[in-house]
């Protein structure tokens, strides 16, 4: 039996959080380069933080040690932490799902920080939201689909799919939600481009949203909570 609640699963990297400004200055304070973020939209996996032709030869070089890399990983966590911010308008997105009853909202991600639940906690409460109203954060390892992770949440709320809804930037994002019933918000100016999303990837155009604010419009519009923006009630 279902209850009568909603269920919002949010995106850390690439949908809320600006995480390609994050990785630009971690990467400037080792005197490397990611390049710009139309070349890094097309790389995949691994390569995404190697850099391109261009940066690829230097970044290899300082990564060349597990020292390097372990202390490449630590500015990204303090980055993380003390100054990489959320998209325009998440802050009050999220804070507005929080706020009204009837809604489950909260985080699933592959954040590649140290200790990501916590560094997410803080870098979300420094923003302006209202973490402890968060009703999950999840952190999962880099080869976990989010596909069980959707579902395990989504059954442990009893939530019917139908009122179930998973935003995200990337393949995998879109391949979770639609595997467990639920209506993906998709965005296009986190990790992958509106170009790959739909002619690579096969997504809709009609479910893409390209800037932040398209996102928290379409949400409020789904969640009937659109009025509130209209009226002032939403920033």
């Amino acid at each position: 039996m279902y209850c009568n609640e909603r269920l919002v699963i949010m995106d850390a990297d690439g949908t809320t959080i600006d995480a390609f400004d994050a990785i630009t200055e971690t990467f400037e304070a080792h005197d490397m380069s990611i390049g710009d973020i139309a070349r890094f939209q097309k790389r995949r996996n691994i390569f995404k933080y190697l850099g391109g032709i261009k940066e690829l030869p230097k970044n290899l070089r300082k990564q060349l040690n597990a020292e390097k890399r372990i202390a490449v990983l630590d500015t990204l966590t303090q980055v993380y932490r003390q100054s990489a911010r959320l998209y325009e308008g998440m802050d009050e997105l999220l804070n507005q799902l929080i706020d009204h009853p009837g809604i489950r909202v909260g985080v699933v991600t592959r954040n590649i920080t140290l200790e990501p639940e916590l560094t997410l906690q803080q870098l979300y409460r420094r923003n302006g939201v209202n973490v402890s109203g968060l009703d999950f954060v999840v952190h999962l390892p880099q080869k976990e689909q989010k596909l069980n992770a959707f579902k395990t949440l989504r059954e442990s709320f009893k939530i019917n799919p139908a009122k179930a809804y998973a935003c995200g930037d990337e393949k995998r994002d879109y391949v979770a939600a639609i595997g467990t019933g639920m209506h993906p918000f998709m965005v296009s100016y986190g990790f992958e481009s509106f170009e790959r999303l739909t002619d690579k990837i096969g997504v809709p155009a009609e479910l893409i949203s390209r800037q932040p604010l398209d996102l928290k419009r379409r949400i409020l519009h789904a969640l009937d909570l659109l009025q509130d923006l209209q009226n002032g009630s939403v920033k």
